[in-house]
């Protein structure tokens, strides 16, 4: 007997669809019921490793860890890595299969392709690759609640749809959808949604869910109660706005560039001084989320810059990872980044390059597989030469490093041949100036407060880390907190009879719909 399930679906992209999933995974969880978390097809340049070495969502990962099940290449079969504003590398069941235009996926002409039979211009070929994946984790657990992708209503997409209502229907799953009030036009975003979708994908869609309420509830209550007259649709709670957050997201960079990563509140320091830390926005960032547990830290302050000048007052500059290790090298150049980051270098100053980071501060470059850009010289502030494989490394290393043991996760094409200087995570240290492929590696305690220690002392700053931080401990505090979203804002005796029965029967159709196989 196959498990129950539940999509999660947006009136748009960034609406909750993935904390939303987080905290009813949680919720489940601490009712004793056996849960996964699942999303079709993931757009993002967030990912994480997984112990068999597939690479899927960061964001799923976070989900499996609301869920407390180890995460698997089966929550995102299918991962979309962009390289431009036009292609993406495709990870299919945790590997990549090569790259593809946007065109190619989306659209219906033939083309290369991509392992098990998956053609460019044939995306719903992929349709039997996630139902095989979402049957499987159904006959592993009571209950699957997948997450969809950007607006169920995208009808340009929908004949071509794999993680909204195509996969909802291929598994006959109910469908909630999120809408994120803050923004404004929620009433008309829920009602043009369900009004966009053809009769067969409006019979899935159960009901509402309000994120990002602020004020009194009442004062919405009639326009839900309208709102159910119009569509015969409930709504399955109202979730208020909760401030500071912090959890993986697929891209949050917008909600990081506001000053402080992910809303953090910064605590108050231990010591004397609060250590400042700059993390140079390179195009195409990857992985930005290596910075959370450093803004963790009481007395850490961590923001986003892209300007030269930001840097002045930096205690620490991180150079991140990047989906294009060239173009990052270029932006800093031409921003005049590049010439800051040697000077702090020269003058002993704390700079840390994490994956591609890592490589833009080596010696040389050859890349004839990301870029296509042949030779190319680096920063020179570390004595490494790098050459891309097209083969890509997936990994989760354990070492030691300033005498502390060390985790973390490897996801990249390029190879480092390590010349000289201190031993660092497989990377290399010269002087002030660190270097590593390993992403994750912050989340160490231990060792996040020795590094922190080393960077006080190099930049000249009086701050001591906490004794006591747990960078899991507060992710698991942010991950219950969201299941106390669900439990106390949401109808919870509502969403279970969804996910145990499906959808209700005869919901209305809302007119003027899409016809059946258009769209």
């Amino acid at each position: 007997m196959s498990g129950g399930g539940l999509l999660v679906a947006g009136t748009t992209s960034d609406a909750g669809k993935s904390v939303v999933t987080a905290g009813i995974c949680r919720w489940l969880v601490r009712q004793g019921v056996k849960v996964a978390p699942f999303k079709a097809q993931n757009m993002s340049l967030n990912s994480f490793v997984t112990r068999e070495g597939a690479e899927i969502g960061r964001a799923q990962a976070m989900q499996a860890q609301a869920a407390r099940v180890e995460p698997t290449a089966l929550m995102n079969p299918v991962l979309l890595k962009p390289g431009s504003d036009r292609s993406s590398q495709v990870v299919l069941l945790g590997k990549p299969v090569g790259e593809m235009s946007a065109r190619g996926f989306f659209g219906t002409a033939g083309g290369k392709t991509y392992g098990k039979g998956v053609q460019g211009g044939h995306r719903e070929a992929l349709l039997g690759t996630v139902t095989e994946c979402l049957a499987e984790l159904r006959s592993q657990y009571d209950a699957v609640i997948c997450e969809g992708a950007g607006s169920p209503a995208e009808i340009n997409l929908r004949r071509t749809d794999i993680v909204n209502m195509g996969i909802a229907r291929a598994a006959d799953f109910p469908v909630v959808v999120v809408g994120d009030i803050d923004r404004g036009g929620v009433f008309a975003s829920f009602f043009g949604t369900t009004a966009l979708l053809a009769r067969e994908d409006q019979r899935l869609v159960a009901g509402y869910l309000v994120n990002k309420f602020r004020g009194d509830v009442s004062l919405l209550e009639p326009g839900l109660e309208m709102l159910e007259g119009l569509t015969g649709r409930k709504t399955y709670g109202v979730l208020p706005f909760a401030h500071g957050l912090g959890i993986d997201e697929e891209d949050g960079l917008r909600v990081s560039m506001r000053g402080a990563v992910r809303e953090s509140v910064v605590a108050p320091p231990v010591g004397e001084d609060v250590l400042r830390v700059a993390v140079c926005a390179v195009p195409l960032m990857s992985n930005f989320t290596d910075v959370d547990a450093l803004a963790a830290e009481p007395g850490v302050v961590v923001r986003f810059v892209d300007r030269a000048e930001e840097l002045a007052d930096a205690d620490l500059v991180v150079v991140p990872g990047t989906r294009g290790t060239v173009g990052a090298l270029k932006w800093l150049r031409e921003r005049g980044l590049a010439e800051a980051l040697v000077r702090r270098a020269a003058e002993g100053l704390p700079v840390l390059g994490i994956c591609g980071g890592f490589q833009v501060l080596g010696e040389h470059i050859e890349d004839e597989v990301e870029s296509r850009a042949g030779s190319v010289d680096g920063l020179g502030l570390l004595p490494v030469r790098v050459r891309f494989a097209r083969e890509k490394t997936l990994a989760r290393p354990v070492g030691e490093a300033l005498g502390e043991t060390v985790a973390g996760y490897e996801i990249h094409h390029g190879v480092a041949d390590v010349l000289g200087g201190e031993a660092f995570l497989d990377g290399c240290r010269v002087g002030s100036v660190w270097g590593t492929h390993w992403h994750g590696s912050l989340e160490s305690d231990a060792f996040r407060r020795a590094f922190l220690r080393e960077v006080a002392a190099a930049a000249g700053r009086r701050f001591v880390p906490a004794p006591d931080t747990s960078f899991e401990a507060l992710r698991e505090e942010q991950l219950d907190k969201l299941g106390d979203l669900i439990e106390e804002h949401a109808d919870t005796d509502g969403l279970w009879r969804l996910i145990e029965s499906g959808a209700p029967v005869g919901l209305p159709f809302v007119p003027p719909g899409v016809p059946e196989g258009r769209g």
